[in-house]
């Protein structure tokens, strides 16, 4: 039943999200949805991406990347400054941009987020509001150090949570504190040095604004030298004579003195101070490229780039099941690891991330994660088939834990012979991979000569792999089942799967007697290669042009073939004929078949809801779409080749299709909306509700043309999911240390209609976690918030991640599926001083001083942010001319 102390809320009939989430403190704008409300804005998403592109121009400018000729500044001026142009500059053309671009969103994502989340949106302290300087600067000092210490213990995810929160907030100061009127144009120097003052603070008693009736108010300001910032909404409550924050949404600027103080936009109904915008967003990128340097000084260069992932490689994870008969697999596996340690060591596409989760039963773990390829290996090394040999194993577990550790859009490989012993881990495992965005492989070995030599306590269904299909399925991965004598050959996928691939879309997506498979290859596709493999009797490849391949091994008219034992791979000639293929399949039983290729041209995608109301636009974030509640999906393409020959026409989508998965059957297509500048390639759509159901599993593909005037098709390699309500769960700003009991929150929404639902919780770790929900019913609109309590054993091992689960399931039966929401955790004793006042070998400041007359540096690049930023002889006329920010000493 519904606990006493969490109290139902009537959301209204109108913008449901909306009633949740205000009143809020405003800041400048979330994100790109927000130009929507005030056009030519700076928003905290343009701040962010520009301040880490500067950051990691200026790391490239200072390491020359081996082989090739090193970077020169002058190449990159008068040019929009673009991650897809730095790393064809960096790495050489072909190399994707995709992961490092997902790394910025999860940065601009968070920073977001601060202005939407219940725990934060009203957190005058992390606003810079209601004069709370030095709080606001305590709290932003706090959430940097919570990055670099997440970024050392290497959870990469958390401390871009943490970035990005920091930088909101630092964002926030030259925006709604008085800094500007004051005269300033630098960043301020102590912001981010805790241990010095923030200079003359206006007190509780100090008058500090004039009343103004009107929305701009440039002159309300009273004449002193004293630093404040505005107060907004009702709490705090703004004492006499002090400046609101100022808006059509502030309660406070509707009693006197009226008007308000904000920078944080173009438009006046927003912003009293929109004139000085622009000024606001200036320093606010210089302070954001500060603060990022900070970082790079304190987790040196590697540390750096693996935290914003500035690397076209993917991670490497490895999941082994290590009990007596995994000998040849265990073998394999090494093999790969090795090839790909060999081949790849101080290439641009050496793994950043290894990963390595051994499993049996009863057991699994300890988890193995380092950067070091030599460190993998030897711990790899260690690893033998030992005991055990009985049926099933923990393997599900042991993926959790993997996915808890692999960075975002990675490959995880699977060895076992076995089933899972915890197929009741599968929703869990399958929404976790979702969330990650990371495709799992299984490699099962089912090897008929030794059937009767390994043990099973019990007699096994011939369904026992099913949990490992429903992942696969869901994660954009695939089940390969094969023989030890072929596992070695077989496990070559793993290093196909390295050279981060797109999955080409099949129609239909799975073998229908009688029926071809067909995919669509463009020009901008190389090494197309497809894989076949199950109960399969003969297949045949047939091009464009009507030329046909069967499954005889060795060279053919169209490729390469590869056979061991029922697993084909046919590897194209380049480059390959443009057009529609077609695939045969005479199959006996299940037969699955795959095409990938290799491309810059690719894409990633979001979801949020619009905010189109209130004192923040913008898009709220969503993991996944949500039942009833209005849904918008952001793209972002790359690959677009931005220095392509002047006048030659670029690829561009045009409508986003809607598959049901698995069958492909067509849901619906929606027009893409270019978003900004062509070639940043953010394209929106509003997908109707009528297409989104809980029930009803769906893929995302890409249509449009290439630069010739050609069919181009992309598509997601994972599925989505429409979840029926809004889970949200947050914990404290800080980390929880050892002998704590660490409070969360959690907050559920309905937006589709009555829910009843069972509410489950978990963690990774054997911590003590209790709730006061374990079920709620809602009505449609409605929502209600939860309590959550984690004990932290004394005895817990510092740095360890741990994750926390709520699952949320509805009590009818039906196809609906649960809703899960994940929490990361990093357990850390607490610091015995402060990491951010100096470095290792210092004891100055942490922040370089900025003379009161700065020399600029000369390193300045075009920028993307939307605002064009005109009106300072530092920034250029078209989209606003960066300056680098180049700290000689930390």
């Amino acid at each position: 039943m519904l606990s006493t102390d969490a109290p139902v809320t009537h959301l209204g009939p109108s913008v449901l999200l909306l009633a949740l989430l205000l009143p809020s403190t405003p800041a400048f704008f979330p994100n790109i949805w927000s130009l929507l409300a005030a056009p030519g804005s700076v928003t905290h998403q343009d701040l962010t991406e520009e301040a880490a592109l500067n950051v990691t121009l200026q790391l490239f400018l200072e390491q020359p990347p081996p082989g090739r000729q090193p970077l020169r500044l002058e190449d990159f001026q008068g040019h929009t400054l673009l991650a897809d142009d730095l790393f064809a500059s960096y790495f050489g053309p072909g190399f994707s941009s995709r992961r490092f671009r997902a790394a910025l969103g999860e940065v601009s994502r968070a920073n977001a987020a601060q202005d939407f989340l219940p725990t934060s949106r009203n957190d005058p302290d992390l606003h810079f509001d209601a004069e709370r300087l030095g709080p606001g600067r305590t709290r932003l000092v706090g959430a940097l150090r919570g990055a670099l210490v997440a970024a050392r213990a290497q959870d990469y995810t958390l401390a871009r949570q943490r970035l990005g929160a920091a930088l909101h907030a630092l964002q926030d100061f030259y925006s709604h504190s008085n800094w500007l009127e004051l005269g300033q144009r630098q960043p301020h120097p102590h912001l981010l040095w805790p241990r010095q003052g923030l200079g003359n603070l206006a007190q509780v008693e100090d008058p500090t604004c004039s009343d103004c009736q009107e929305l701009s108010c440039p002159e309300n300001l009273l004449g002193f030298t004293l630093l404040t910032s505005g107060y907004f909404g009702s709490y705090p409550p703004k004492p006499p004579g002090k400046c609101s924050h100022g808006g059509l949404f502030d309660q406070s600027s509707s009693r006197p003195p009226h008007g308000g103080i904000n920078k944080d936009s173009t438009a006046p109904s927003f912003s009293p101070h929109h004139m000085l915008h622009l000024q606001a967003a200036e320093v606010a990128l210089l302070a954001s490229i500060q603060a990022l340097n900070l970082l790079r000084s304190r987790l040196g260069d590697g540390g750096f780039s693996r935290l914003l992932d500035i690397s076209p490689a993917a991670s490497l994870s490895f999941v082994l099941d290590t009990t007596g008969s995994m000998g040849e697999e265990i073998s394999a596996a090494k093999i790969q690891a090795r090839r790909i340690v060999e081949q790849r060591r101080g290439g641009p596409m050496e793994p950043a991330h290894y990963v390595l989760v051994p499993f049996h039963d009863p057991g699994f773990g300890p988890v193995f994660t380092t950067s070091d390829p030599d460190s993998f290996w030897q711990q790899l090394n260690k690893i033998h088939a030992l005991g055990g040999g009985d049926e099933p194993e923990m393997c599900l577990s042991a993926l959790e834990l993997a996915l808890l550790h692999t960075p975002p859009l990675s490959d995880i490989f699977v060895f076992t012979d076995a089933s899972p012993k915890d197929a009741f881990l599968t929703e869990k495992v399958e929404s976790l991979t979702r969330e990650r965005g990371c495709r799992v492989t299984f490699l099962v070995t089912e090897d008929p000569s030794r059937s009767q030599g390994r043990a099973r306590r019990e007699v096994l269904s011939p369904l026992r792999f099913e949990p490992y299909e429903v992942v696969a399925l869901a994660s954009g991965g695939e089940v390969i089942f094969t023989e030890d004598q072929h596992i070695r050959d077989v496990a070559a996928v793993v290093e196909d799967s390295m050279a981060d691939l797109v999955t080409l879309p099949l129609e239909p997506p799975l073998v229908v007697p009688g029926r071809p498979l067909l995919f669509s290859v463009d020009g901008l596709l190389r090494s197309v290669t497809i894989r076949v493999h199950g109960d399969v009797r003969s297949f045949r490849v047939r091009n464009p042009a009507g030329v046909s391949q069967d499954q005889e091994e060795g060279q053919g008219s169209l490729g390469h073939t590869r056979r061991y034992g029922q697993f084909w791979t046919v590897t194209m000639n380049d480059p390959p004929e443009t057009g529609t293929w077609e695939i045969w399949v005479l199959a006996e039983g299940n037969a699955r078949v795959k095409v990938q290729a290799q491309t810059s041209l690719d894409f990633l995608f979001y979801f949020g809801t619009p905010m189109e109301e209130g004192p923040h636009p913008g898009l709220y974030p969503l993991t996944q779409p949500v039942a009833g509640l209005r849904t918008q999906l952001l793209v972002e393409v790359t690959g677009l080749d931005p220095r392509g020959s002047p006048g030659e026409p670029r690829p561009r989508f045009s409508h986003v299709v809607l598959r049901g998965h698995p069958q492909g059957a067509e849901l619906g297509r929606v027009p893409l909306e270019p978003q900004g500048a062509p070639q940043r390639g953010l394209l929106t759509a509003a997908l109707p509700p009528a297409l989104l159901s809980p029930s009803r599993p769906f893929s995302l593909e890409l249509a449009g043309q290439d630069g010739a005037g050609r069919g181009l098709r992309r598509a997601t390699p994972q599925p989505c999911k429409v979840v029926p309500v809004l889970l949200e769960l947050s914990g404290p700003p800080g980390f929880p240390a050892p002998g704590s009991q660490v409070p969360l929150s959690l907050r559920i929404a309905s937006f589709s209609g009555p829910q009843d639902l069972d509410l489950r919780t978990s963690v990774t770790a054997s911590f003590a976690l209790t709730s006061n929900l374990s079920r709620v019913r809602l009505q449609q609109n409605e929502s209600t918030w939860g309590r959550l309590w984690l004990e932290v054993p004394a005895s817990a091992t510092p740095d360890s991640v741990v994750l926390v689960t709520v699952t949320a399931t509805g009590r009818e039966a039906g196809p609906v599926p649960s809703t899960h929401a994940f929490l990361r955790l990093l357990v850390r004793a607490p610091a015995p001083q402060d990491q951010l006042a100096a470095s290792a070998h210092s004891s100055g400041p942490v922040l370089t001083r900025v003379s009161p007359t700065p020399r600029p540096s000369p390193l300045v690049t075009r920028g993307r942010a939307r605002g064009g930023l005109a009106g300072n002889p530092w920034w250029g006329t078209v989209g606003g001319v960066l300056l680098l920010l180049g700290l000689a000493s930390w």
